[in-house]
């Protein structure tokens, strides 16, 4: 599995940062790909919520959903895809650093994915998942650490 991994410094304690990430509503507001996300039912979320979510990537569009299959407050979680076309995990740990947390988040994907990208070679793929990745931790600690 092609991987890719990226960590940011956020001003904010780990537990702010996990709840945060576990609301998958707030996806589309930091990952720029991602159009609409919610969550599928009701109650906290834990080990085994699902979320669903619409991503535009090359000027593909595709409905996906996954689920937590780690959740350990404030420390790690990891999502892995259950539906749609693309076979990806994403794993995020935080750990304290100062007041704040370093955040850590590993994408791993299928050795193919579906539509345009399985016809560019994988480090392409590559280079432009680990860009995406970073972009959106930079929104992401702009966000929380209410940073313009």
């Amino acid at each position: 599995m092609p991987a890719v991994e990226h960590s940011v410094l956020i001003a904010r304690r780990p537990q702010e940062v996990f709840d945060f990430l576990a609301d998958f509503d707030n996806l589309s507001a930091y990952d720029a790909f991602v159009t609409a996300s919610g969550r599928v039912g009701d109650g906290p979320p834990g080990l085994g919520t699902r979320g669903w979510g619409t991503t535009r990537f090359m000027g593909q569009q595709f409905d996906w959903v996954v689920e937590f299959t780690e959740f350990d407050p404030p420390r790690r979680m990891a999502s892995r895809s259950v539906e749609g076309t693309r076979d990806l995990t994403a794993v995020f740990t935080m750990e304290p650093a100062g007041g704040g947390t370093h955040l850590t988040e590993r994408l791993e994907t299928a050795a193919t994915m579906g539509g345009l990208l399985r016809r560019l070679p994988a480090p392409l793929v590559n280079r432009l998942l680990r860009r995406s990745l970073r972009a959106n931790l930079r929104t992401l600690a702009r966000l929380l650490d209410g940073r313009t």
